[in-house]
Formats: structure tokens, sequence, C-alpha cells
């Protein structure tokens, strides 16, 4: 069993947490739920732990394998445009990568059924989220791009990597009525889009500037 230091000491700490929280509704984050799972997710447990005095600051950081943690106001931000329309029962993530906004969504949501591609990073993720007490959460290790059609359709689907197009495959799972939330593009010239499918088919809104890693195929 691990031993989490999950309240954290110093920069690490809940004052320092409680920052991060004024900043994210100064940003214009003001779900309540989602601040509150922003400020109960402790993010230095998420890093290296020589990165850890650095969790709280708006910024991503490195989890290996050449990913990121992404910033906080990403993590929320994305998580309340896809909770804008209202509460979802069945959220399809793709992209697990250290398990942070697996850990978030997984408060807000009633269940996240996750993929990853990097079969080591998914299991320390899947170690770390499962200690801290999140078990509405099922994992899969697989291309992203293929989704997890097994639990298909999904009430919301959010992308932590950007692919030059929306995967064909990712759509094709999003329920009538849900809601895609996805950065599009490549290196230096990525934007936010939010998918909503209707009867008729998709509506895309061009929401805003992110940069993330590249969407990758395959599995390691």
């Amino acid at each position: 069993m691990m031993m989490l230091n999950v309240k954290g000491i110093g920069m690490t700490s809940m004052r320092t947490r409680e920052r991060m929280v004024g900043r994210l509704k100064e940003q214009g984050v003001n779900n309540h739920k989602i601040l509150d799972a922003m400020r109960n997710t402790p993010r230095h447990l998420f890093v290296d732990e020589a990165l850890a005095s650095r969790a709280y600051e708006d910024t991503a950081l490195p989890i290996g394998y050449n990913q990121t943690i992404s910033q906080p106001y990403i993590v929320a931000k994305m998580t309340e445009l896809l909770l804008a329309s209202g509460p979802l029962a069945k959220v399809l993530e793709i992209g697990t990568g250290c398990g942070y906004q697996t850990a978030v969504l997984s408060q807000v949501v009633d269940y996240v059924y996750t993929v990853e591609r990097i079969q080591p990073l998914q299991k320390k993720a899947k170690n770390l989220v499962w200690s801290l007490k999140h078990k509405n959460i099922s994992y899969l290790h697989s291309d992203g791009g293929w989704g997890w059609p097994d639990h298909a359709p999904y009430d919301g689907i959010l992308v932590t990597a950007a692919p030059p197009e929306i995967p064909e495959m990712l759509l094709r799972q999003l329920a009538v009525g849900g809601v895609m939330v996805i950065p599009i593009g490549h290196a230096g010239g990525q934007e936010l889009q939010r998918v909503t499918r209707n009867a008729s088919g998709f509506e895309v809104e061009i929401l805003e500037s992110v940069n993330f890693v590249p969407f990758l195929s395959g599995r390691e």
C-alpha cells in the first residue's frame, strides 16, 4: 500500500492549492464541483518529486515518455466545457497520462473510461488514482484513435493530445446530445474545439489556442 502525503507541506500545502483555485476563478472557471475537485486532487503526487514544489503553478510539467501533465487551468477549463450542458454519466478520456485529469473527472462525472497507449505510464497512473480511492474508473491500454467501442456511446469524450483532425472512431462513439472536448492541429497552431452531436450531425465550436503533445497512434 502506497503511503501518500496527500495534504502536502510548504509549496504543496493546502494553502498553495487554495491559491491555485483562486487563480482558476480569476481565469473564469466557476463550476464549484470542478473547483472542489481541483482543490481536493493532490497534483504534487502526479509529478516527479523533484518537481513537486512547482505542482500548483499554472504550467504544464514533464511526466516522462515525452508526455506532460497539463496546466491546472487547461484541466479545469476542459472539464468545465465538457460539463457545460449538465451532469454526465459516462465519459471517455483519451490519454490517461499521469492520471491527474482522470482523477479530476472521476469526481465530477458518474464513470470514466480512460485509454492510454503507453502502458507503464497508465499502470503508474492507475495505482496512484486507485490509492486516492477514485474507483469509478476503467482503464484500457490501447491506441487512443480507436476509442473504447465496447462501452460506447459516451455522454462525453475528453481528449488530452492533439490530432490534426478529429478521429472518425471517436465521433462514432459520441452519444446523440454528447459533447467532445479536443485539441486539434499541429505544434504551434492548435485550437481547442468542442464538438456536440445532435440528431442531424455534429456542431463544432472553436474555443481558444492551446499547446498539447501530438496525438500518436500505436501502443507502447
